[in-house]
């Protein structure tokens, strides 16, 4: 069986299989729900101007539970640290899996602390309808350059950001059966959350103004389908955690039974939360108050005008209690990824390293944190664009036909979960990705970005293989 194979190890330490399902549930959940889904609804009805919005939900989380069943069926059959990577350099061969491996650990540099940083900045925004003065901005700089534009902000919310990210990192700070229980306890104030906006809105929910569909809502046009596209990529960033147990597959027990359980469990209990989140608050408000509010303070204002200031202050409290939980798990799986390249050879060694005591990948865990505190400077549109654009072209289109390939060329491998109505899953998941990319206006720019830190990823690869073999002839 896959699940007593041993734990990574590195000299005399190893990761320790501390994991169970209910924490991999919960780690996984408290990743896809972190403060997305509160600030995303409006975004999501300015995008087609109207509740049939909601089918941009309905297909986001189609796509995440084909892109799911992918995850499930590698994590099951190579229940490793660092998820991707090991899959990537099994699934392309020696030759392009040791290349293709090292790129997305490469792209994860950058991807995984704007993944971070945006739950951060979110985070400190959501903070200002506490305290309006977090808005203020002391000092900012633009730079255009062709297409691409980049935005750096610093004032109290930046701070705020910074501080979330170093508390999160303290607190993983420590052996990983401790960092389930936090996990578990943070998502305590995620159900809530979610509990309370969801009877705010089913408290004055009217069935006309859910479905209030504007004139030609459904019309096959330009527009709709662009604006599809643009709703798809809102919901498809706030889905996105659902994999985040098979970065920890290292670390988790019975993973053969756990990581596929966990997988398919996070999206439907999060892909339900969400629909009822998004149809209870289009059902007491009215969609063009939605479409013109501020993203910021929506869910808060809506609970305080039904139980009051008090209650609202209660939810506010409760988005940034959330938004932590996703950073926590965020940083706790994207710590795995360089820690297992490197254990592998195929990264810089220094991230190989183990807490001497605690048994976990500190280099990697620290090294992150601080990417992530420079990235808090950034805004939270910028976070996400890139984000969305580094995580399609470099990791999830290459991994969906990286399980095509491997059911071809490895037919021996032990495959404890398969993918259901295969191929199917991973070919949908595939086509909706690339209509993600295709309908948005600035995927040019955005591709453009992506080109740049595959060909930096490229050189680093070149160079560090040049470099050894000149070690190794010396």
């Amino acid at each position: 069986m896959q699940s007593q194979q041993p734990a990574a190890t590195v000299g005399a330490t190893t990761l320790e299989r501390g994991i169970g399902l209910r924490s991999a549930v919960v780690l996984n959940m408290i990743d896809m729900i972190g403060v997305g889904p509160f600030i995303t609804l409006p975004l999501l009805v300015a995008a087609m101007h109207g509740p049939q919005s909601m089918l941009g939900w309905v297909l986001g989380a189609l796509i995440a539970l084909c892109d799911g069943l992918v995850w499930a069926e590698l994590g099951a059959a190579m229940p490793r640290a660092g998820g991707s990577y090991a899959y990537l350099r099994e699934m392309y061969g020696n030759g392009g899996g040791k290349f293709f491996s090292f790129l997305y650990v490469w792209q994860l540099g950058f991807s995984a602390p704007l993944s971070i940083a945006s739950g951060c900045v979110g985070l400190a925004m959501y903070a200002g309808y506490l305290a309006p003065s977090l808005r203020t901005v002391w000092w900012q700089w633009q730079m255009s350059a062709a297409n691409f534009h980049l935005s750096i902000l610093i004032g109290p919310a930046t701070f705020v950001a910074m501080a979330v990210c170093a508390l999160a990192v303290l607190l993983l700070y420590r052996r990983i059966d401790g960092v389930g229980r936090i996990g578990q306890a943070l998502w305590v104030g995620v159900a809530l959350a979610m509990l309370l906006a969801i009877a705010a809105g089913l408290s004055h929910f009217s069935l006309h103004r859910a479905f209030d569909f504007p004139p030609n809502a459904f019309t096959p046009n330009t527009t709709f389908f662009n604006g599809l596209g643009l709703a798809m990529l809102i919901a498809t960033y706030d889905y996105w955690g659902y994999y985040n147990v098979c970065f920890l597959g290292g670390e988790v027990r019975q993973p053969v039974r756990t990581i596929p359980r966990a997988v398919v469990i996070s999206i439907l209990l999060t892909a339900t939360l969400y629909l009822l989140l998004n149809i209870s608050v289009l059902g007491a408000m009215p969609w063009r108050a939605i479409e013109s509010s501020n993203a910021q303070g929506l869910l808060a204002s809506l609970v305080s005008s039904v139980w009051g200031r008090g209650a609202g202050i209660a939810m506010a409290l409760l988005v940034i209690w959330t938004a932590f939980a996703s950073v926590y798990a965020l940083l706790l799986g994207y710590s795995r990824v360089p820690y297992a390249a490197a254990v592998d050879g195929n990264y810089f060694r220094s991230f190989a390293r183990l807490h001497p005591r605690l048994h976990f990948p500190h280099v990697s865990l620290l090294t992150l944190g601080v990417v992530t505190l420079l990235f808090c400077t950034l805004q939270l549109k910028d976070l996400v664009a890139a984000l969305v654009v580094l995580r399609i072209v470099l990791q999830f289109l290459l991994q969906q036909a990286g399980l095509i390939r491997l059911r071809i060329t490895r037919p021996d491998l032990p495959r404890p979960f398969r993918v259901w109505l295969y191929p199917l899953p991973p070919l949908l998941a595939m086509a909706g990705f690339a209509y993600i990319l295709v309908m948005r206006p600035q995927f040019q720019r955005e591709l453009m970005f992506a080109g740049v830190v595959a060909l930096t990823g490229a050189m680093a690869y070149g160079i560090r293989n040049l470099l050894q073999r000149g070690r190794s002839e010396c």
